[in-house]
């Protein structure tokens, strides 16, 4: 068996292609889609994260502006364009770079955005409707892996689901977002003992670590989906997943490569959930095209 390559970029040229459309529709009507994002210091991979966000954001016709602090900038420097950008109403989805220096609360500052403009979808309100259901915008990962699953027909409902890692950001909503489509989940993550045997299970795994070849094929089901976060970097400068893409995708059923999987899909569903914000949560129409 030979996995089914997983085609990430494709799905998320597709959806951005959608949302341009909608940009236009917007901009008929007058309103232009406005994205801030705020980096802190001179972290490189961050800095090429924003650089992204940037430039599609403005492929898409969209307002985006980038504001750029220095390593030992001061909270309350930052607290204060969070609280402009607030009230600002050309602003409709805000997004702080993580991580900040250590001089600086990340979860002060993650609360400081008004839950409307939050973007990420880390702010604890709408964290907590996740947690209950009914929530209308969800971390754009797990949501991007979500997307990949039902376009690609992999059922999820019934399905034995292992999520590897359990960070805010991937590991936790994705549990929460697997539940919700009643897959049974299950979370390792570094203090699990037996990870081989845990991952074995599983007939959907994502593994999330950020450790580069984790997941290794003795670990993964004849006939898996694998999903692999994992962005990581050899000695050379080389990118990496969590998974050892070459032995595995020769057990599972579908796997996706890294680059041009997950990652191309955390940035389409940032987009989209800035034109969610735009348009508002209630907004059926908007969120059933997409």
């Amino acid at each position: 068996m030979t996995a089914r390559i997983i085609d990430g970029k494709k799905i998320a040229s597709e959806i951005k292609e959608s949302l341009r459309e909608e940009v236009k529709k917007l901009k008929s009507e007058g309103v232009i889609p406005g994205l801030a994002v705020l980096i802190c210091g001179n972290d490189s991979a961050s800095q090429i994260y924003v650089r992204n966000k940037e430039k599609t954001a403005k492929e898409l016709g969209m307002n985006s502006l980038v504001y750029e602090f220095l390593e030992n900038a001061g909270e309350n420097e930052v607290l204060e364009t969070i609280e402009k950008l607030n009230v600002d109403k050309g602003v409709n989805g805000i997004l702080v770079q993580l991580p900040l220096p250590s001089q600086i609360d990340e979860k002060k500052v993650i609360e400081a955005i008004d839950p409307k403009k939050d973007v990420d979808c880390f702010h604890p309100e709408n964290v907590g409707k996740m947690m209950i259901g009914g929530a209308k915008l969800f971390p754009c990962t797990p949501a991007g892996i979500i997307e990949i699953l039902e376009r690609n027909d992999i059922e999820i409902s019934g399905k034995e689901c292992v999520v590897v890692g359990r960070s805010n950001i991937v590991g936790k909503p994705m549990a929460l977002m697997l539940l919700e489509k009643n897959g049974t989940v299950t979370v390792a993550h570094s203090k699990t003992e037996n990870l081989k045997e845990v991952c074995l299970r599983a007939d959907i795994l994502v593994s999330a670590v950020g450790k580069a070849g984790i997941i290794t094929a003795d670990m993964v089901k004849n006939g898996a989906v694998v999903i692999d976060v994992g962005m990581n970097h050899d000695s050379s400068g080389k990118l990496l997943g969590d998974v050892d893409f070459d032995s595995v995708k020769e057990k599972a059923a579908a796997i996706t490569p890294v680059p041009g999987g997950v990652g191309p899909m955390t940035i389409a569903y940032l987009m989209k959930n800035v034109i969610s914000l735009t348009r508002g949560w209630d907004d059926e129409e908007f969120t059933s095209k997409l």
